[in-house]
């Protein structure tokens, strides 16, 4: 009976690890130059019509983040709105114009160029190594879970390289959103959990040993 109780409480444990893990931020990375042009997603969420990114650009030298857009998949979708940010401007024009992905059609996307065009931009409005910013956006994104969407962004480096003659499109690690990561608090509940069942049971080993040893004479 102690041995099943002892193993039930193992599995609860165990359940309570699998259900503690924390979602990990996708690293954005260039296509042509993944470890010159890179940027890191620092959180996103979507609340009801409202989905919200944050974004830090994490590139050597003075790569510049100067477009980042989204290719929502099925149809191209209409509708987003959302307010420009520090030098970006937002655009739901449908850009097909993206640097090493012909195919791409951006259902919505923050540029630093006058045009629209995401292939263009201005590095001196972009984001620079270090720095970050936040976007909201606000539409009918319909089943899609906030990690579906924020996996199909794309982003726009310029000046990439230690000459800073090079450009860029960077793409979510695939993946990258639904990694579970354990919490430490998580493995060090699970672990101790784990050494008081084995003490218990090694205890009550002896203890019924101890009671079925025949008495000498």
């Amino acid at each position: 009976m102690f041995r099943r109780l002892s193993l039930a409480s193992a599995a609860v444990l165990l359940m309570l690890s699998l259900n503690s893990v924390a979602n990990a931020d996708p690293i954005i990375v260039g296509v042509s130059s993944p470890s010159l042009a890179t940027a890191n997603i620092t959180s996103f969420s979507l609340s009801g019509n409202t989905f919200t990114f944050t974004i830090q650009n994490t590139s050597p030298f003075d790569a510049r983040i100067t477009g980042i857009g989204f290719d929502l998949p099925g149809a191209p979708r209409d509708g987003f709105t959302a307010s420009n940010v520090a030098g970006f401007r937002f655009t739901d024009s449908n850009d097909s114009n993206v640097p090493q992905f012909n195919r791409a059609v951006l259902d919505f996307a923050f540029v630093t160029g006058n045009s629209g065009n995401f292939n263009g931009g201005f590095p001196n409005n972009a984001i620079a190594p270090g720095g970050s910013l936040t976007f909201t956006v606000s539409g009918n994104f319909g089943s899609l879970s906030a990690e579906q969407i924020i996996n199909t962004i794309l982003v726009r480096f310029q000046r990439v390289g230690p000459n800073g003659n090079d450009s860029d499109v960077g793409t979510a690690m695939p993946g990258a959103p639904n990694a579970p990561v354990p919490e430490p608090a998580t493995m060090i509940l699970l672990g101790t959990g784990l050494a008081g069942v084995a003490s218990r049971v090694r205890r009550r080993r002896r203890q019924t040993a101890k009671e079925e040893t025949p008495e000498t004479v």
